[in-house]
C-alpha cells in the first residue's frame, strides 16, 4: 500500500453492547461512551427476556437509553430476543462488547464468549473494564438500593434516578 494512504478495504466496525439495562447505570454509560470512540457504530441492545421479572418494561428501558445516549450520534438503541449471535448476524455486527467488573464476571463472560465463538466464529467479543468508580456498580444493586430507600444519586443518570423514584413505593427512594 502506498505510504500515507489508508486501505480501501476497511469496513466500518459495528458493535453490539447487549444487556438488560434494568436500569441503565453510569457504569453502562461509561462503557457506551468509550465504545463510541472505538467502534464506528454501537448498538445498545436490550434483551427481551420473558423469564426475568424486570423493574422497568422493555419500552421504558428503551426510552431511558435513547435519552441518555443522545450525545452520541453513532449509538443506536434496539431490542432483541433469542440468541445474541443470531441477532448480531442479522444486524451484520462484527463485535460484541461486554463489560467486566470482577473475576466472577470474567468467568461467566468468558464462557459466553467462547460459546458465541463456537456458534459464530466471525463475531469477536471485546471485553472492557469500567472506570474504577463504577467497578462495583450493577443494575441489580441499584434496584435493591432504591427499593430499600438508599441514595442512588451518582449511580445512574438523573433521568433514570427520577424514573426509579417514581417506580418504587413512595418514601423509599
Amino acid at each position: 500500500m502506498p505510504q500515507g494512504k489508508t486501505s480501501d478495504h476497511m469496513k466500518p466496525i459495528l458493535a453490539i453492547y447487549p444487556g438488560s439495562f434494568d436500569p441503565v447505570t453510569n457504569g453502562h454509560l461509561d462503557l457506551i461512551e468509550r465504545g463510541t470512540k472505538i467502534f464506528d457504530q454501537l448498538i445498545v441492545a436490550v434483551l427481551r427476556n420473558l423469564e426475568k421479572d424486570p423493574l422497568f418494561t422493555v419500552q421504558e428501558r428503551l426510552e431511558m437509553l435513547r435519552e441518555v445516549t443522545r450525545p452520541w450520534p453513532n449509538v443506536e438503541i434496539d431490542v432483541f430476543e433469542g440468541l445474541l449471535v443470531d441477532y448480531a448476524r442479522q444486524r451484520k455486527a462484527g463485535v460484541i462488547l461486554r463489560g467486566i467488573r470482577a473475576i466472577s464476571d470474567y468467568e461467566y463472560e468468558l464462557q459466553m464468549a467462547l460459546m458465541n465463538r463456537k456458534l459464530e466464529p466471525q463475531i469477536e467479543t471485546v471485553f472492557m473494564m469500567p472506570a474504577e468508580a463504577y467497578s462495583y456498580l450493577s443494575s441489580k444493586l441499584v434496584r435493591e438500593i432504591a427499593q430499600l430507600g438508599g441514595r442512588i444519586q451518582g449511580l445512574v443518570p438523573p433521568v433514570v434516578e427520577q424514573r426509579l423514584r417514581a417506580k418504587v413505593p413512595q418514601g423509599t427512594a
